[in-house]
């Protein structure tokens, strides 16, 4: 979702570019590449690489940071509920849901599981 919503920052910015905005266009091609970087380490984490899993939470982190400081400071951000939702609430979602879970195996099974019998398979 967030890879979605900066490939659209990305497109959206790029218009301005033929408006006389150069440094626009700049930005522009940063979000797409940070929405293409974004959905690679996706696929990274359905794969279960765990490389992408660190990699996703320190980025989840870094824009976790960022949309803080920019609630806090003065400088005319937007502070509505959007901004709110896919500024804060994402990021930590995403944080939540990569967490590791306290019981697992090698496998990638859970500890709970194994002791009920239920097979991962």
């Amino acid at each position: 979702m967030q890879s979605i919503l900066w490939a659209i920052a990305g497109l959206s910015a790029i218009p301005f570019a033929f408006a006389g905005e150069f440094a626009m266009l700049g930005l522009g091609l940063a979000s797409l590449l940070l929405a293409l970087a974004t959905c690679l380490l996706a696929i990274g984490v359905l794969w279960r690489r765990r490389w992408a899993r660190r990699w996703v939470m320190a980025l989840e982190i870094t824009c976790l940071i960022g949309s803080l400081l920019l609630l806090v400071l003065p400088i005319g951000a937007n502070h509505g509920p959007v901004a709110l939702m896919t500024n804060v609430v994402l990021p930590v979602v995403v944080l939540l849901l990569l967490r590791k879970p306290r019981h697992e195996t090698a496998l990638g099974e859970s500890n709970l599981a194994q002791s009920a019998g239920v097979s991962g398979v």
